[in-house]
């Protein structure tokens, strides 16, 4: 499959074959697995205090007229802390259980929770695979509800990599014909739920993807438009082109970062496994004691010879 060449004015100055990988078949269970590993493998462990809600002196009798008892009053023989007394009258309330204020939770958040993900070599490959595919099917992209621009896909040239500035980023990108759908991303709706407490009250959608082929100065340009995020080609993964597992996102590539694409990521290469480690184990296999004896007799008999 061949894919057009632009330059950054938007006009068509060749044609590209598409890797291999862009060749894959759509695999939307595996997208979602791998961007569930990655989403999963950043979480940071959590977990409550352990003496938390049973830092209080408690104490309450269990037994039947007696000092401090619970029994005879008409109140529940939950713990509880004294904040006053006179005599056997005692101005108290309930603590230490988690069903009262300031108690401990029943089943507290744990800190060695292992929230880490495991998925096989090859799944990853197959579903970076078919995350790649998925962004020049036009009718995928579009069922994700991106404005998409006339003669889309296409990659750019280059030269685009080494556009500076903010503005002149937004003057090409508009030439290419994204400009509806970034002023799409600026849209910005308030989260439901605890998240606007808590530093996460802003939703911004998911828009452009740039790929480039390294270090270059277009990604410090692509910082500050809202939705556009600029990536590596070396350092692509599911959960940039399948945002929320959801395949098909709108990404334009650099001819360059193309090229880069056709040497990485091949679903049909088989997993070699590491010389070393075959060597280590060769090295280890034990020998008979009597093939030992040979060498070590041997050895001496060379030592003594010499």
């Amino acid at each position: 499959m061949k894919i057009k060449v632009l330059s950054k004015e938007g006009a068509t100055i060749g044609e590209k074959e598409l890797p291999l990988q862009f060749q894959e078949p759509l695999r939307l269970d595996l997208i979602k697995k791998a961007v569930l590993a990655i989403q999963n493998n950043k979480r940071q462990p959590y977990g409550a205090y352990k003496k938390a809600g049973m830092r209080h002196h408690v104490e309450i009798s269990k037994r039947r007229r007696d000092y401090k008892t619970s029994y005879g009053y008409g109140i529940s023989r939950v713990p509880r802390k004294i904040l006053s007394s006179r005599g056997t009258q005692f101005f108290w309330v309930g603590d230490f259980a988690p069903g009262t204020v300031g108690g401990r939770k029943a089943h507290p958040p744990k800190s060695g929770k292992i929230f880490k993900w495991k998925i096989n070599e090859k799944e990853r490959r197959k579903a970076l695979c078919s995350a790649l595919s998925a962004t020049v099917q036009k009718d995928v992209v579009a069922s994700r509800g991106h404005i998409l621009p006339a003669g889309y896909p296409f990659i750019v040239a280059e030269d685009f990599e080494g556009v500076a500035k903010t503005k002149e980023l937004l003057a090409v990108l508009d030439k290419l014909g994204f400009m509806p759908e970034l002023e799409k991303a600026t849209r910005m709706t308030i989260r439901p739920g605890k998240g606007k407490r808590r530093g996460r009250k802003k939703l911004f959608r998911k828009s452009l993807l740039i790929v480039v082929s390294g270090i270059c100065n277009v990604k410090k340009a692509a910082n500050n438009i809202p939705g556009v995020d600029c990536i590596h080609a070396a350092t692509l993964n599911a959960e940039a082109l399948a945002p929320g597992g959801h395949a098909g996102r709108i990404t334009l590539f650099t001819a360059k970062a193309m090229d880069s694409l056709s040497q990485k990521w091949l679903s049909k290469k088989t997993i070699s496994p590491n010389p070393n480690k075959l060597e280590i184990r060769a090295t280890e296999k034990k020998s008979p004691r009597k093939t030992i004896a040979k060498i070590n007799t041997k050895t001496a008999k060379a030592g003594a010879e010499q």
